[in-house]
């Protein structure tokens, strides 16, 4: 899945785009199973983790936004677990292996608002080493005009901070905190909106900025998410109370930090090891 280029682009930009990755079939079901799940059709019987939109209930102008549907929807589970994505996340991050975090399922229709520009690592003190990287799957063909992810050029290099900041649903202004964040860092902010096909991907780092503006396109925008951390991630008590940490720090056990692969599933390592039964 990935070339030696693809590796330099990743370390000097914090992302890089490869593919396609899922066929054109694939692609199709997974949309299907996109409106059951923002129905809160879940096939399993177990609800995902933070349901963000319900057909219905929430307000219709709103990004759509499901983390942890792999438990929810098998086919959602087979796409995401995939050891494929495992040992390529693992590559770009220098990882031995790889384990999932948090899938997200997001749904930008036309009009949709914002997500606002964020750093994934900055959320996760809950866990140790507090890093994370990310492969976000186009299910349909994406343009600057229609919402698409963007990235900061470079910004997994700019200083790190404690805590997230900045409000990350619809934003009156999406991209004020990677602006702030490059003029601490002295750096140039160059930001590049990702056209990407339906099926095609993009892994960025756990420290670049991203985000995306509203869908002005009239075409819908539907994109998979893996957010893995390292097969060797253990729980950080002293950080569940920030970032998703209060949603997160349920499955820690009480006697150990080990991060239990019922919820925090290996999806690859580089001994041939995975989780059995994914």
């Amino acid at each position: 899945m990935l070339s030696a280029e693809d590796l330099t682009s990743f370390d000097n930009d914090g992302f890089v785009v490869v593919g396609p990755v899922l066929d054109t079939d694939l692609i199709d079901k997974l949309r299907e199973r996109f409106g059951r799940l923002f129905r809160g059709d879940f096939e399993t019987g177990t609800a995902p983790d933070e349901v963000n939109w319900l057909e219905g209930e929430s307000d219709p102008t709103l990004t759509r936004q499901i983390c942890n549907a792999w438990k929810t929807d098998r086919l959602i589970a087979a796409t995401v677990l995939d050891a494929r994505f495992g040992k390529a996340v693992a590559r770009l991050a220098g990882w031995p292996g790889a384990r999932m975090a948090q899938d997200n399922v997001i749904w930008k229709p036309p009009g949709a608002k914002s997500l606002g520009f964020h750093r994934d690592n900055a959320y996760l003190a809950w866990y140790t080493p507090q890093e994370m990287c990310s492969c976000w799957i186009a299910l349909d063909d994406t343009t600057a005009s229609g919402g698409t992810l963007e990235l900061a050029r470079g910004s997994h290099h700019w200083p790190t901070e404690a805590d997230p900041h900045g409000e990350f649903h619809a934003p009156d202004d999406y991209r004020s905190t990677v602006a702030a964040a490059a003029e601490t860092a002295g750096a140039e902010l160059d930001i590049v909106a990702l056209e990407l096909r339906a099926g095609e991907a993009a892994f960025h780092h756990g420290w670049a900025w991203h985000g995306s503006g509203p869908n002005r396109s009239g075409a819908h925008r539907r994109a998979l998410v893996l957010h893995c951390a390292s097969s060797e991630a253990r729980f950080n008590r002293s950080g569940f109370g920030s970032g998703n940490g209060p949603v997160y720090s349920r499955y820690a056990r009480l006697c150990d930090d080990e991060m239990d692969e019922n919820h925090f599933p290996i999806l690859w390592r580089h001994d041939g090891y995975r989780t059995p039964g994914i």
